[in-house]
Parts: structure tokens; C-alpha cells; sequence
């Protein structure tokens, strides 16, 4: 069992965002239109995490025109490029499946305020500034071997 942990660790995302139900998130999903490829936003409620390891999913449910519209998303998939916390969610339920059965306004999460919000908001820019300095000193590497070669 310890080999396929390894192998999902190596084949999964370094870097996750801190996402917790019940958090308003904008999940950026890669979308192809013929031979285009852009990348669309998805606006909503997390309301459950599945899975463990690379296989791990988080459904996201939003109301568009009324109607109730959720979405399962593969955490550690190729065409989920970033997921990014809007609004931190004060629940104490690890699914939100009553928010099914509710309209207009009663679908309202409860939003967390205080230190523990300030603190996760500052590790997660520090966090983005990392993998953003990581990125471009691999780019800056990637472009003197090409020089060189």
C-alpha cells in the first residue's frame, strides 16, 4: 500500500489549496471549444470533499436562474487549474446536503470571521507567491538550457 501512496504523491498537485466545506470558492476549469481552450469560472459552495490521495473530488454547488447546479470536481485533474476561497464558511457538518432542499436566501452559509481566517488568508498568499517564485525560476532555468543548447 505504501508504493501506490508514493506514486500518488509524486502524480498528484504539490500545492492544495486550504478549502474546507462550506467555503465559497471560484474553481478556474480549463474548457475546450473546438480547437480553443480557455479557462471558465465556477462560482459556488463547497458541500463535500470524496475520496483520499490523488483521487480526491469536492462537489460545488451554485443556483444559476433558480435552479440548483452542482459540480464534481477532480482536486488533483489537469483541467482544474486553481481553486480560490471567496469566502471561509462557518459550518459544523462535514456534508451540506440539506442546502439541496432549500430556496432563495435559506441557502446562505454562516461566514467565519476573526483571526483563523486572517491567518489562513496570509499563509495562502504567501503560499501562491511561492509556487508563483517557483514557476518562474523553472521558466528562467527552462530558457538559459535552451541558450545553452
Amino acid at each position: 500500500m505504501h508504493l501506490i501512496d508514493e506514486i500518488e504523491r509524486e502524480l498528484g498537485k504539490q500545492h492544495l489549496p486550504m478549502v474546507h466545506v462550506g467555503d465559497t470558492v471560484e474553481v478556474h476549469y480549463l474548457i475546450r471549444e473546438g480547437d480553443k481552450e480557455r479557462v471558465q469560472l465556477f462560482v459556488g459552495t463547497i458541500i463535500s470533499f470524496s475520496g483520499r490521495g490523488i483521487r480526491r473530488t469536492v462537489t460545488v454547488r451554485r443556483i444559476v436562474q433558480g435552479e440548483g447546479v452542482e459540480r464534481t470536481f477532480p482536486v488533483h485533474g489537469p483541467r482544474v487549474k486553481d481553486i480560490i476561497v471567496t469566502r471561509r464558511g462557518d459550518v459544523r457538518q462535514a456534508r451540506l446536503y440539506f442546502l439541496r432542499d432549500r430556496v432563495g436566501k435559506k441557502t446562505r452559509v454562516k461566514e467565519l470571521l476573526g483571526d483563523k481566517v486572517r491567518r489562513d488568508k496570509a499563509l495562502e498568499r504567501d503560499r501562491r507567491a511561492a509556487v508563483a517564485a517557483e514557476e518562474a525560476a523553472a521558466a528562467a532555468d527552462a530558457e538559459s538550457k535552451g541558450d545553452k543548447a
